[in-house]
Parts: C-alpha cells; sequence; structure tokens
C-alpha cells in the first residue's frame, strides 16, 4: 500500500468541516489533502486564503486546478496509481472543486475524500464519480 494511501485511510471517521484540515477533528476535502501532504511530506508549500464553498464558481476561475498544477505533478488520466490526488467536476461547466487520493485500482477502485454530510470516506470509484475526473496528479518526490 501507498504512504499515501495509508495516511488517508487514517483520516477516515473525520467528520466533514469547511476550512479545516484535523484528523479526528474535521477537514473539508482540501482539508485532507493539506493533512495528507504534511503526514507524507512535510510542512504546506503555501498558505491557503479563506475560501467558499462554491469555490470561486461565480467567477468560473480554477483556483483549485491552478493550485494543484503549482504543487502536484500532473498524470493523464488513464495511469491511475495507488495514491493519486483526482480532482473532480461536480456538475458540466461548473469549476473543478472537489479533490480525493485513489486507493484502490482496477475493477474494485476507490478513492478516500472529504464529503459533505459524510465525513472522510472510503468510495468506490463508480463510473458516476469516473466521469466526473477532469485531472489526475502524483504527489511529489520527498527530498
Amino acid at each position: 500500500m501507498s504512504e499515501v494511501v495509508a495516511a488517508a485511510r487514517g483520516w477516515i471517521g473525520t467528520p466533514y468541516l469547511h476550512q479545516c484540515s484535523t484528523r479526528e477533528a474535521g477537514c473539508d476535502c482540501l482539508g485532507l489533502l493539506r493533512g495528507v501532504w504534511r503526514e507524507v511530506i512535510g510542512a504546506e508549500p503555501e498558505a491557503i486564503p479563506a475560501y467558499t464553498q462554491d469555490w470561486s464558481e461565480p467567477q468560473g476561475e480554477e483556483r483549485l486546478w491552478r493550485a494543484a498544477l503549482r504543487h502536484l505533478t500532473p498524470k493523464p488520466l488513464a495511469e491511475e496509481a495507488p495514491g493519486d490526488v483526482l480532482l473532480f467536476r461536480m456538475r458540466e461547466g461548473a469549476v473543478a472543486k472537489h479533490l480525493g487520493l485513489q486507493a484502490r485500482t482496477g475493477p474494485e477502485a476507490s478513492f478516500v475524500h472529504a464529503y459533505s454530510g459524510h465525513g472522510v470516506v472510503e468510495s468506490a470509484l463508480t463510473p458516476p464519480w469516473e466521469r466526473r475526473i477532469v485531472a489526475r496528479f502524483a504527489f511529489p518526490e520527498r527530498n
């Protein structure tokens, strides 16, 4: 199992709490990614400004995608591996504003994510979720 997957699974059961990133206390999808980053890589690469749950949707800005491009390594969508960061577009034409971490690949593919109303869970990567993936990234190598 990848170190990223093991760290992400350690957050399962953490309640959903917008803008937070504290295992067992609360996090949102970005907070989960931030917490796993701290456990696997170290200090976060930049300060996170306050953000709303609409993720700049009214302005149509892909802020989350741009931030991912600054700190993660882009991968082709078809090159899936455990530990990949998945970026989802929840509605066609909307900005991409949900993140998850791939846990398993293949016929029983799954991902760990913080989901409003559910907290941090591991979900099956079913066709409805798969078709929402717009980008895939790998964590950077540790120095």
